[in-house]
């Protein structure tokens, strides 16, 4: 069970399965696992029969919908089809999410029934170091978290920097507005991160990690302790590994949740108790990283390909995804589509394929407009580019970025203006605020866009984003801001007409900026039973039961309220008059 699945109330449903298999007395095994990624149908309960191939599985699920399913189901072999949810998993490809919801994560003999530690084992009894490090270079692994800089690469520069000490680092401060994914991971087979690391940290020479984790996530944080704690005990952490001259040790740092320290050098300033701020570069991590010292730093997905690029061999990783993108993709799918949760998908899959397939489309019948992919570091892509194939250099040609997962689908019903600020918003209130260009600078556009979307845009305000996002994105310290101006460029470069139409128009076209609209009440439509002025916060609407209302637009605060309780949908915004 993962955060996702115990917010929607699976302990409650995971505690009333052992009390119904008590009182039937029933002989079946029952094994919590982590998040399967299909996030909307949570609790989730798949349901086992031996001599059956595949498990049934049953989604949203209540103590009450779980006594019904063990009594037919397991009792008398009634599968009850009400309850099954539709699964999509089958369309997609598993690799960084193979073991999640398949394995207890607590568990260290689930993890090595499904090949865990053997290519911990493969490299320390098999392999030189060296071996290693070609062997991910050669799978074409790279970065999963930011740039997409070649795995194997950075473990080699690394490996050949001279010092008396090296580190291993897991980035697991996700902080991407709409991304899970590591959590996920963390939540559903942290073994596999501490299997990967030790490895680096064979191949790099190191003899000691830290795994960076933001305290919002408990229970990842809780489960790698557990982990670690019994890999200790199986010998697979500590002095002399697995009967090996190679010693790892693995440490839990947690972040406070400030998005700047997921940026490398904030993150190993953090680790080393100091206020979490970047540094310019060079000389890079590899070289000179935490405490002065060689470092290899990579992100949970990354780390979670590592174990089977070493099981299965490069050739097989580097069989599927792109010329230049290889091996698969996690997503976190969220916005107006049906079918949100997480996805891993092969580099190279349409977008159009992730939407309609996998997504099950744009609810409401509504088109779709857009995608942001990349979080606040990254871009929109509009429809017109549906067809795309994902990969690192499509991404970045389309002005967004692959980052660390998240993928918003917009409906048509979207301010692509309101989108922009949001995400600056966001931007502005993480910037550590050590460089001008990052601090004043995102400020400044900020500023802008509220103008705009308060209807006091003016004639030349577009320029004037174009020349702060170009400023802004050269002169920045760091990656925050050196990209923080992405939303806004990507949405002026497909979405002008918008920008033109709240400055010059003064109307926002997708009926999102409150500035630019008012409520009113359609009198044909409209009861007169009064409640909407009984509703109404700041008493904004007057009028008598059975006699006709009307809104006061100068007190009305556009909450919505009255409209969302009209029983006869008589109230409608409109642009203002």
């Amino acid at each position: 069970m993962a955060t996702c699945g115990i917010a929607a109330g699976a302990q409650k449903v995971y505690e009333t399965v052992q009390q119904e298999i008590a009182r039937y007395g029933l002989a079946v095994t029952v094994v919590p696992t982590g998040c399967i990624g299909l996030c909307r149908y949570e609790p989730i309960v798949d349901i086992y029969v031996p001599g059956q191939e595949e498990a049934v599985r049953y989604g949203q699920i209540t103590p009450e919908k779980i006594k019904k399913i063990i009594a037919l189901h397991l009792f008398a072999g009634q599968p009850v089809p009400d309850y099954v949810c539709q699964d999509h998993r089958g369309k997609q490809m598993m690799v960084a999410l193979r073991n999640s919801g398949v394995i207890n994560p607590e568990s260290i003999e689930e993890y090595i029934a499904v090949g865990g530690y053997q290519a911990l084992a493969k490299a320390l009894f098999e392999m030189t170091p060296q071996e290693v490090i070609e062997e991910v270079k050669a799978s074409g692994l790279r970065g999963r978290g930011g740039g997409g800089f070649s795995t194997g690469l950075k473990w080699d520069y690394s490996a050949r920097a001279e010092g008396d000490q090296k580190y291993v680092l897991c980035n697991a401060d996700e902080g991407d507005p709409g991304a899970f994914m590591d959590r996920s991971i963390l939540e559903g087979d942290p073994h596999s991160i501490i299997e990967a690391m030790t490895i680096a940290g064979y191949a790099i020479g190191a003899d000691r990690g830290y795994i960076y984790v933001r305290a919002e996530y408990p229970l990842a944080v809780k489960r790698l302790e557990k982990a670690m704690s019994q890999a200790r005990q199986m010998g697979f952490l500590g002095t002399k590994i697995s009967g090996s001259a190679f010693s790892f040790d693995l440490e839990i740092r947690l972040g406070a949740g400030a998005f700047v320290c997921g940026e490398e050098t904030a993150l190993m300033v953090s680790i080393e108790g100091k206020r979490g701020e970047p540094r310019p570069r060079p000389p890079f991590p590899a070289v000179k990283g935490l405490y002065g010292q060689p470092t290899v730093l990579n992100n949970v997905e990354t780390y979670a390909n590592i174990p089977i690029i070493l099981r299965r061999g490069a050739s097989w990783f580097s069989s599927f995804g792109t010329e230049k993108s290889k091996g698969t993709k996690v997503f976190a799918l969220g916005g107006n589509i049906h079918h949100t949760g997480l996805i891993e998908v092969v580099m190279g899959t349409p977008l159009r394929h992730v939407i309609y397939d996998l997504g099950g489309g744009i609810p409401g019948g509504k088109k779709f407009k857009a995608a942001q992919t990349g979080g606040p570091s990254g871009g929109c892509i509009p429809a017109a580019y549906i067809d795309t194939a994902i990969d690192y250099e499509n991404l970045l040609e389309l002005g967004s970025m692959m980052g660390s997962g998240g993928l918003i689908v917009m409906d048509e019903e979207t301010c692509m203006v309101d989108v922009a600020r949001f995400f600056l918003e966001f931007t502005v209130d993480e910037s550590c605020g050590k460089c001008p260009p990052c601090r004043i600078g995102t400020k400044r556009m900020l500023e802008l866009l509220e103008r705009i979307t308060s209807n006091k845009g003016e004639k030349g305000d577009l320029e004037k984003l174009e020349q702060l996002a170009k400023t802004i994105q050269a002169a920045s310290l760091c990656g925050l801001g050196q990209t923080a101006p992405n939303p806004v460029m990507s949405t002026l470069r497909y979405f002008r007409a918008e920008y033109e139409a709240h400055i010059e128009e003064r109307k926002c076209p997708a009926g999102v900026c409150k500035a630019f609209l008012e409520y009113t009440i359609i009198e044909e439509k409209c009861r007169k039973c009064s409640l909407c002025a009984r509703t109404c916060p700041v008493g904004a609407i007057t009028g008598k039961i059975k006699k006709p209302h009307r809104i006061d637009t100068e007190k009305c605060t556009q909450c919505g309220l009255c409209m969302s309780k009209c029983p006869v949908k008589a109230i409608a915004k409109r642009p203002k008059q």
